[in-house]
């Protein structure tokens, strides 16, 4: 075990007792929320230590079977619980590790996806189609909820533009956590269905993934800085969407970002989604705008997830799938495009993992952890 990765683990048992201690005084108790507060960090806290503790156990053990190795009778005894502790210690090690990195409370939360059409015209409103059932398949695996939240399409199929909606079925958490490092820019490589000569066109549709807002310290929104235009909704909705002006678009004026919403069937309902969807982008372009400064020192492996990051190639022809932050190459392009993206997004969370480590022990060696 890392000598930082240590320390801050005998930190956080000396802070358990401390919260042993806390939890029990009249003023705690008194104050609902701040007892829920520390409740909450101390079953954290707990199930760390907890592990840790049998880290700490599994160490003993070795100790004490090392000193056995001597008698004839036990030894081959001894080396058998040497192995299965050391085996045991890497595997609570790593446990451990993650456990201590810092948790972003947005993983938590449901997430908007919003896709748009690049360069390559038709060919690239298909392509976000194509992303856009990627996710939801992913979605249905994962037996998230899903809707389409507003949706422009292509003059050939496909979308301009289309934001889906996505949550845990329980308890609309999660999705966030497991799609975030999904924001950038998507190219693919294919034949088009109308390229008669058999050429591979190489197109483009950019995705950005945005947590949505929690309504207690979601972005405040004054209603002087917005115009909120109501229209016709388009595409198949049957003859109440073709004859009512249900649709809502909701522009911000200060920043010019507009959402708009037509899934719905009351203009409430649409008001209500579209405000939603541009709280959280403009949630999202302050998050941005605080990656890009912090990407001014130090430029993180998985990126900042602006559009302009090319993240991933899609080769049909090779049934390839390339993740360029991450130097991963999946042939199972058919697949993913169906919806099995655990392998990806696994991997990313690995690799993001590995950078939190990193950036732990950098602040370790210089003074500590925060």
């Amino acid at each position: 075990m890392k000598p930082f990765v240590r320390d801050t683990l005998l930190r956080q048992r000396a802070r358990l007792h401390e919260l042993d201690a806390r939890l029990s005084a009249s003023d705690v108790v008194d104050d609902i929320e701040r007892f829920r507060t520390l409740s909450r960090e101390h079953a954290d806290t707990s199930a760390v230590i907890e592990k840790f503790e049998r880290f700490l156990q599994r160490e003993s053990d070795i100790e004490a079977a090392r000193g056995l190795l001597a008698d004839p009778e036990m030894a081959d005894l001894a080396r058998q619980e040497m192995v299965d502790a050391e085996a045991e210690l890497t595997d609570l090690d790593a446990e451990l590790q993650q456990m201590l990195l810092p948790r972003d409370p947005d993983d938590q939360r449901a997430a908007f996806i919003e896709i748009r059409a690049g360069t390559g015209g038709d060919e690239s409103a298909l392509f976000a189609g194509d992303l856009a059932r990627m996710y939801l398949r992913y979605a249905d695996r994962q037996g998230w909820t899903s809707e389409i939240v507003s949706e422009s399409p292509g003059e050939q199929g496909g979308y301009k533009e289309v934001v889906l909606r996505m949550a845990h079925r329980s308890n609309g958490q999660g999705a966030y956590g497991r799609l975030r490092f999904e924001s950038g820019g998507h190219r693919v490589q294919r034949v088009p269905a109308t390229e008669t000569q058999g050429r591979i066109h190489t197109s483009a549709a950019t995705v950005a993934v945005m947590p949505e807002p929690d309504e207690t310290q979601t972005v405040q929104l004054n209603p002087a800085d917005l115009r909120i235009d109501t229209f016709r909704a388009s595409g198949a909705g049957g003859q109440h969407i073709n004859k009512t002006d249900s649709a809502v678009r909701v522009t911000h004026l200060p920043t010019g970002l507009v959402a708009e919403c037509q899934d719905g069937r009351s203009q409430h309902s649409n008001k209500a989604k579209a405000l939603q969807v541009l709280a959280a982008r403009l949630q999202e372009k302050e998050r941005r705008e605080r990656a890009e400064a912090e990407a001014a020192t130090r430029k993180g492996l998985i990126g900042s997830g602006d559009r302009s990051d090319r993240i991933r190639t899609y080769n049909f022809p090779q049934g390839r799938l390339t993740d360029h932050r991450i130097n991963l190459t999946l042939y199972k392009l058919a697949a993913v495009m169906d919806g099995d993206l655990d392998e990806v997004i696994h991997a990313l969370q690995v690799a993001r993992g590995a950078e939190l480590l990193s950036e732990l022990e950098q602040r370790h060696g210089g003074g500590g952890l925060a």
